[in-house]
C-alpha cells in the first residue's frame, strides 16, 4: 500500500513538472466531474495557466539576474565558471584534434617509413627530398637507374629498413659497421685498416659490382680495375733507363664524404642516391669509449673513405681520371711513361729523359696539389738501370719478376711449415698464415706464371693437410675481387686487401 502511494505522489510531481500546479489541479477536477466542457471554458483557462507559467518564469529569471548584478561576487563566480566550462570543452575538442592528428602523423610516418628515407643523421639529410637522378647521363654510361631510396633497396634485394640502418650516421652508438684493426707497414709504423662487417660488405660489393665498375676510368689507372692488374701496372716500365716512385700521403683520408658524394653526383645520380651510397661507403673516425660496463662509438670528424673497403679504391680511380690526365700529359711532354695503382703513381725514361726529371717532379707535385692530394715527402724513389728498379713491389730491370729476397724468404717458410707444422709461423704478422702463404702464391703465379705453379703445387698440399680449402671455399675470395689481379706489396694501399681477406678467415 504503501509503495502504491509513493508512486502515486511521484506521478503527481511528474504532471505538476511537466505542466504547472494550476494545470494540474484544473485537469483532475475536469477528470473528477467538478466542472464539464459546458460550464467553463477549458482553453481559455489553459492559455491562462501557460502565460502565467511563462511570466513566472521570466520573473525569476529576472530576479536571479538582478539578485547577481546586486552581488559582484556571485556575478564574478558565475562568469568565472562559465569560462572555465567552457575552456574544459575547448581543452578537451583540442584534445581529441591533437591526438587525432598525431595518429595520422604516426600513421603517414610508418608508411613514409617504408617507403622512403628522410633522415640519416646531423648534416647529411638535407637534400634527401631531391629524388630525381639525371636518367639520360645514367643510361648513358650503362648504370642502374635509380632516383628514390626505396628504387636502391629494391635493386640491393634489401628493406628499407636495412639500408637506412646501414648508411645512418650516428654520432655516439653502440654498433659500429666496420672491425677496426691496425697492420704492419714494411716501411714501419702502422696502417688503421677498418674491414665492413658482412652487411655493409655486401652492400658494398652491391655498389661495385653494379655501379663503380661499369665506370669507365683511365687507361693508366691498374689498381684494382677489372683486367688489369700490378702486372700491367708495371710492364710499360720494364727495361728504362730510370724509374720513378712517388706514393700519396693519407690517399683515402684525403677523400672526404663531400668528394664522394661529387662522384656520385656527377654520375647523374639524384641527391638522396648519392647521399645514401656516399654513407654506404664512407666512415668517420671513431673513438672507442667504454662507459658503465657498455662499449659506444663515438664520431669524430668528418666521414672519408675506409681503408679496407672494397669500394674505396674503385671510387679513387673514378676520382682520380682528371689527375691521370694531367699525369699522362706531363709525362708525354717530357718524355715519360706513366701509370698509377691506388696510391703509387710511376713515371720511367730513356736515357735522354735525365735532364728533365727535375721539371717533371716539380710539376707532377702541382698537379697533384691542384686535385686535392698530397705526395708523401719520405717516398720518392728515383731508380736508375744499374740498380734494382721496382714498381708496386715487382721488379722491372728486364722483365716483371718478384724481388729475389722475397721468394727465397717465401721458400724457407713453406720449408719451415713442411718440417714443424704452422704454429708460429707467418708470413706477414696480425694474419692466417695458410691465407697469407695462398694468397702469395697466386700473387707468383701473376706475375711469374713458370715459377708460381711449382709454388702452388706445393702450398696446395699444405693447404690440404690442414682443411683449409673445404674450410674456406665458400667465403674465402669474394665475388668482387675473384676477378681482379691484386697487388701483394706489403707497404702499399693495393696491397692490403689480400691481408684483410687473410684476417676474416683466422
Amino acid at each position: 500500500m504503501r509503495n502504491n502511494s509513493t508512486e502515486r505522489r511521484q506521478e503527481i510531481y511528474d504532471k505538476i513538472k511537466a505542466s504547472s500546479k494550476q494545470e494540474y489541479i484544473l485537469s483532475e477536477m475536469k477528470r473528477l466531474g467538478f466542472w464539464n466542457e459546458g460550464e467553463l471554458d477549458f482553453k481559455a483557462v489553459n492559455t491562462f495557466f501557460n502565460e502565467e507559467r511563462e511570466l513566472s518564469q521570466k520573473l525569476q529569471k529576472l530576479l536571479k539576474e538582478k539578485k547577481v548584478i546586486e552581488d559582484p561576487e556571485a556575478f564574478l563566480a558565475k562568469k568565472h565558471q562559465e569560462r572555465k566550462l567552457a575552456s574544459k570543452q575547448s581543452q578537451k575538442a583540442t584534445k581529441e584534434r591533437r591526438e587525432k592528428e598525431r595518429l595520422e602523423k604516426t600513421e603517414r610516418w610508418r608508411v613514409s617509413k617504408e617507403k622512403d628515407i628522410i633522415y640519416l643523421g646531423e648534416n647529411y639529410s638535407h637534400q634527401l627530398n631531391e629524388q630525381i637522378s639525371n636518367t639520360e647521363r645514367l643510361k648513358s654510361k650503362n648504370l642502374p637507374v635509380l632516383h628514390t631510396a626505396e628504387d636502391l633497396a629494391k635493386a640491393m634485394n634489401i628493406s628499407i629498413g636495412e639500408l637506412r640502418f646501414l648508411s645512418f650516421s650516428r654520432k655516439n652508438s653502440k654498433i659500429s659497421h666496420y672491425k677496426r684493426f691496425q697492420m704492419a707497414k714494411k716501411s714501419g709504423g702502422y696502417r688503421l685498416i677498418s674491414a665492413p662487417m658482412p652487411k655493409l660488405k655486401k652492400a658494398q660489393h652491391w655498389v661495385l659490382e653494379s655501379v663503380l665498375n661499369i665506370v669507365s676510368v683511365h687507361s693508366n689507372a691498374h689498381g684494382c680495375v677489372i683486367g688489369r692488374s700490378i702486372k700491367t701496372n708495371a710492364e710499360p716500365h720494364v727495361g728504362k733507363a730510370v724509374v720513378i716512385n712517388q706514393d700519396f700521403k693519407n690517399f683515402f683520408p684525403s677523400v672526404t664524404y663531400a668528394r664522394i658524394k661529387g662522384v656520385f653526383l656527377a654520375l647523374g645520380y639524384s641527391n638522396q642516391v648519392a647521399t645514401i651510397f656516399s654513407l654506404l661507403c664512407s666512415e668517420p673516425k671513431i673513438l672507442d669509449v667504454s662507459l658503465l660496463g657498455e662499449d659506444y662509438y663515438a664520431q669524430r670528424g668528418e666521414r672519408f673513405l675506409p681503408q679496407g673497403a672494397p669500394t674505396s679504391p674503385a671510387i679513387t680511380n673514378i676520382l682520380c681520371e682528371k689527375l691521370d690526365f694531367r699525369l699522362t700529359g706531363l709525362a708525354n711532354k717530357y718524355g715519360f711513361t706513366y701509370t698509377r695503382y691506388v696510391d703509387d703513381i710511376t713515371f720511367s725514361g730513356t736515357h735522354d729523359s735525365f735532364d728533365k726529371i727535375t721539371p717533371l717532379l716539380k710539376y707532377s707535385r702541382y698537379v697533384v696539389n691542384s686535385e686535392n692530394f698530397n705526395l708523401h715527402p719520405e717516398k720518392l724513389r728515383i731508380m736508375k738501370r744499374n740498380a734494382k728498379q721496382e714498381v708496386t713491389g715487382v721488379v722491372v730491370n728486364e722483365k716483371t719478376n718478384i724481388p729475389k729476397g722475397d721468394l727465397k724468404r717465401f721458400r724457407a717458410l713453406l720449408f719451415q711449415i713442411e718440417k714443424d707444422g704452422i704454429e708460429g709461423k707467418y708470413w706477414t704478422k696480425g694474419g692466417n698464415v695458410l691465407a697469407q702463404i695462398d694468397g702469395y702464391a697466386n700473387y707468383i703465379f701473376q706475375i711469374e706464371p713458370e715459377k708460381g705453379v711449382l709454388y702452388k703445387k706445393r702450398v696446395n698440399v699444405i693447404l690440404e693437410k690442414y682443411n683449409y680449402k673445404e674450410k674456406h671455399k665458400a667465403t674465402y675470395v669474394p665475388k668482387v675481387l675473384d676477378k681482379r689481379e691484386k697487388a701483394n706489396k706489403p707497404d702499399s694501399v693495393g696491397g692490403i686487401f689480400n691481408k684483410i681477406m687473410s684476417f676474416f678467415r683466422k
